[in-house]
């Protein structure tokens, strides 16, 4: 019986599951997050190392998915080659972009676009006819807007606009102190650049956006929205450049955002005014992606 594993490697963390031949899933397991640009090329080969030794315990690897944000530029596809060559995988690895397993995971018949906003974010699309294209996923000093971390940063700047007065008053500014521990502007700057505040942390703000928001709040309602815009923007810019004819394709939601943000689904697909795309909700691992293409190896 032959055996692979599928990762899908985050900002935040790190999930990897192997299945047999099939495509039964018999083993999952977790690491920290394994960024290139945040953690690192020695803390990336660490979370790998970790996850590769856990799943392959007792049942030999023959093949190994893996999607991690960055592999498009080939200085960094070939930083993460060269990690999995260390780990033994040479010629039995495929390495694509997160957005790739995601859509691979929520369209199995391999075509459509990929809306994908956790820390960061990015649109990734394929036609019928074998073309992709990507849309932002650039980083957040370039890109990433609607990303969890985008939403985060936004929330944190209106805050500060509310204390100065030069922005509305706004209720993010009771569930961020309370979430940072802090009780004023003043207090909430040593907090952030004194101690700091990593990406991941920024990002994990991004649910409280929507707790504003719940409450009626008028500047998270306006964050919500540009998110969804931002998204939809990315999407439309995809699907201008691919052509599914006259084929019904996906546009598959993934990452943390469409959980701890629900209220930007609605007003993104309303948004979309892509003829032929049927939004779906990704529920299922990313990971399952990574197996799948792992598969594509041995078959």
């Amino acid at each position: 019986m032959k055996y692979v594993v599928g990762i899908d490697a985050g900002g935040t963390k790190t999930v990897g599951m192997l299945a047999d031949e099939s495509g039964r899933i018999v083993a999952e397991a977790r690491g920290a997050g394994a960024n290139l640009q945040t953690h690192g090329e020695l803390e990336v080969e660490k979370v790998f190392d970790g996850i590769m030794e856990t799943l392959g315990r007792d049942h030999p690897i023959t093949a190994v998915g893996l999607g991690i944000a960055g592999v498009d530029r080939p200085r960094d596809e070939g930083i993460i080659r060269n990690i999995l060559r260390r780990l033994g995988h040479r010629e039995t690895a495929r390495v694509v972009n997160d957005a790739a397993i995601a859509l691979v995971a929520g369209a199995p018949e391999r075509y459509g676009i990929v809306i994908l906003a956790g820390t960061g974010s990015i649109a990734y699309g394929i036609d019928p006819g074998g073309k992709t294209v990507r849309s932002g996923g650039y980083g957040f000093l370039l890109a990433d807007e609607g990303s969890g971390y985008w939403l985060g940063h936004q929330a944190l700047r209106a805050v500060v606009r509310a204390a100065d007065g030069r922005g509305p008053g706004t209720r993010l500014s009771a569930v961020l102190f309370e979430a940072l521990g802090v009780g004023s502007v003043p207090e909430l700057v040593p907090r952030v650049y004194e101690r700091g505040l990593p990406k991941h942390r920024i990002a994990a703000l991004a649910p409280l956006v929507q707790t504003a928001h719940d409450t009626g709040d008028d500047v998270a309602n306006k964050l919500i929205a540009a998110a969804a815009r931002e998204l939809a923007l990315a999407a439309r810019a995809v699907a201008r450049q691919l052509d599914f004819g006259d084929h019904e394709y996906k546009v598959v939601l993934a990452g943390g955002v469409f959980r701890g943000c629900p209220s930007v689904i609605d007003l993104l697909e309303s948004s979309l005014e892509l003829p032929g795309a049927r939004p779906v909700l990704l529920q299922v691992e990313p990971a399952l992606g990574a197996v799948a293409l792992a598969l594509d190896l041995i078959h």
